[in-house]
């Protein structure tokens, strides 16, 4: 007996209703409008963690609902938050390491560039 397609996967993936996708995409573009205006503020040494919190939020939007997510098993939700924090852990020995030489930098100097 030859199956079809259908009866090999008889389960229909999640449908998104299309009213709750218009207010993901309308709160990721709050959120961007946001990410503009914080650059307006001086927040000091928090300008960098504001940006990067709004990009997380933008980004765990995008992964739970427009990637499904949030309705997927709950492995592959354990998979991305172990991504997540692997990219802060990377972010942050980053910004340590910039302590470092930060003093030597030299503000508004650029070394000539011979032609």
């Amino acid at each position: 007996m030859e199956t079809t397609n259908h009866e090999a996967h008889p389960e229909v993936g999640h449908v998104t209703p299309v009213d709750l996708l218009l207010k993901v995409w309308g709160a990721l573009v709050v959120l961007t409008v946001v990410t503009v205006a914080v650059t307006w503020v001086d927040l000091g040494p928090f300008n960098l963690f504001a940006a990067m919190g709004i990009a997380t939020v933008k980004a765990l939007l995008v992964a739970l609902f427009f990637m499904h997510l949030r309705w997927d098993r709950p492995v592959n939700g354990v998979i991305f938050l172990t991504a997540i924090l692997f990219v802060a852990i990377f972010i942050g020995a980053v910004l340590l390491d910039t302590t470092v030489y930060q003093p030597d930098l030299i503000p508004d100097h650029a070394p000539a560039v011979n032609r």
